[in-house]
């Protein structure tokens, strides 16, 4: 057994378990007139046009299965995607941009996507691609905000530890696409939405801010993300005007569940982080390894949830349980890193970090964390590994494991080793994928 090997093996396997491609289609075909989503058929001959929008880091590839499927009856649409995972298409246009901040390029993105459907009618389907990365991708700041505001916000957010439901709370109350209000440019036109879930509990309001879903989060919700992380004075006075307002209620509400534009949507999850562990461990079996899932759903500060991996490998080394060597530990999710360091990372870099230092010379013990989208934080890195020897090898190079951590410098700590994990833009994006080794001592 190759514990860097088989790590990267088992977490290709979960990969590609959630290739967007694969996942379109395992929900969405074609037989002769009919398009037909899992159960429900639409009839072909009764559809004027079919135009295809999305966003996020997933959705060109979504799109190219959808090529594949609809054929010549598509007549076109847009995606926009992070920059570098783009993929050529016939008949959809791709637009890359910025990712986790936006910029300009994706504010035109999201105002072609407006603009292809204003104008429908009920005669005509859109084709909505949702994954991981579409609340950045698909910036259109209501009236009263500008982009630089969107920008100064994000970051303020990003970097405050708030979890992902919190950060899109916000979004959603500050985007004229988000929060359902997509669905509302789309209607009266049939909207089905296919989507990759990057968030925990794959809550579809959730998913890059649930542009085609009824919004569960208000106003007063996002006001009071702001307090709870003392982001008042962070973000532009703009921005606190607007979610005032709202409060207040000068401001329309995101659209709410029973509003008349939703009974023209379908909204199917195709790719899950879950479905992505269970490949994962199905693999590790096959490598010959015991195996435990532990939960798709974990979440919280990375390097409180790194200490808690780390107990469960150390018990497994110690006591064979849960399970006895050779084990493999395997859990998804995603943690959130409140930043107060200047150094440079990302929270599956941080998370092997932390354990590192908790495994430390605790023979036989792996770890590895690695983004499903191939990407972690501002790196070029997807996450990185570390086994017991990591902090013994990492001081005899002068580095200083607790420094780089307390300067959330995780990047500059593992690039030396030799440690990270590079893979380069996956396609997908599914949350974050974790392996814990645990090998006989």
């Amino acid at each position: 057994m190759d514990p860097k090997r088989d790590c990267l093996e088992i977490f290709w396997a979960g990969v590609r378990a959630v290739d967007p491609e694969e996942a379109v289609k395992a929900h969405l075909r074609r037989e002769g007139d009919l398009l037909i989503l899992n159960a429900e058929e639409i009839p072909l001959k009764e559809l004027r046009r079919i135009v295809v929008v999305g966003a996020g880091k997933a959705s060109a590839r979504m799109a190219r299965a959808v090529e594949e499927i609809v054929g010549d009856r598509l007549e076109g649409g847009l995606v926009v995607v992070k920059d570098g995972h783009g993929v050529p298409l016939k008949r959809v246009g791709v637009l890359e941009a910025s990712h986790p901040v936006p910029d300009e390029r994706g504010l035109e993105g999201a105002k072609r996507v407006v603009e292809l459907l204003e104008g429908l009618s009920r005669h005509d389907l859109v084709l909505c691609l949702i994954s991981g990365g579409g609340s950045a991708l698909l910036p259109y700041p209501v009236e009263g905000i500008g982009l630089q505001q969107k920008q100064t916000t994000t970051e303020a957010l990003l970097a405050s530890g708030a979890k992902i439901h919190e950060v899109n709370a916000v979004r959603k109350h500050l985007s004229k696409t988000k929060g359902g209000r997509l669905a509302l440019y789309a209607f009266p036109a049939r909207v089905l939405t296919l989507l990759i879930s990057d968030v925990v509990g794959d809550d579809l309001d959730v998913i890059a801010s649930g542009p085609t879903v009824p919004d569960r989060s208000t106003y007063g919700d996002a006001l009071g993300v702001i307090e709870r992380y003392g982001l008042a004075g962070k973000v532009p006075p703009s921005v606190l005007k607007v979610l005032k307002g709202g409060l207040r209620g000068e401001i329309p509400e995101t659209p709410k569940l029973g509003h008349g534009a939703f009974e023209r949507v379908t909204n199917v999850i195709v790719a899950s982080n879950l479905q992505c562990l269970l490949a994962a461990a199905k693999k590790a079996e096959e490598l010959g390894y015991n195996v435990l899932v532990l939960s798709s759903m974990i979440e919280g500060e990375t390097r409180e949830v790194a200490k808690v991996h780390a107990g469960i490998l150390k018990e497994i080394l110690k006591s064979g349980h849960p399970l006895p060597p050779p084990a493999c530990v395997i859990s998804g999710g995603e943690t959130t890193v409140t930043i107060r360091g200047k150094g440079k990372g990302g929270r599956n870099q941080e998370f092997a970090l932390q354990a590192a230092l908790e495994i430390a010379g605790w023979e036989g013990a792996v770890v590895f964390s690695a983004g499903t989208d191939g990407t972690d934080g501002p790196t070029e890195a997807a996450g990185a590994w570390a086994d017991w020897r990591t902090v013994e090898r990492a001081r005899d190079l002068g580095l200083d494991p607790e420094v780089h951590l307390y300067e959330n410098d995780s990047y500059h700590f593992f690039k030396p080793l030799g440690n990270l994990v590079i893979t380069g833009p996956t396609g997908t994006n599914v949350m974050d994928l974790r392996i814990l080794m645990a090998y006989p001592r």
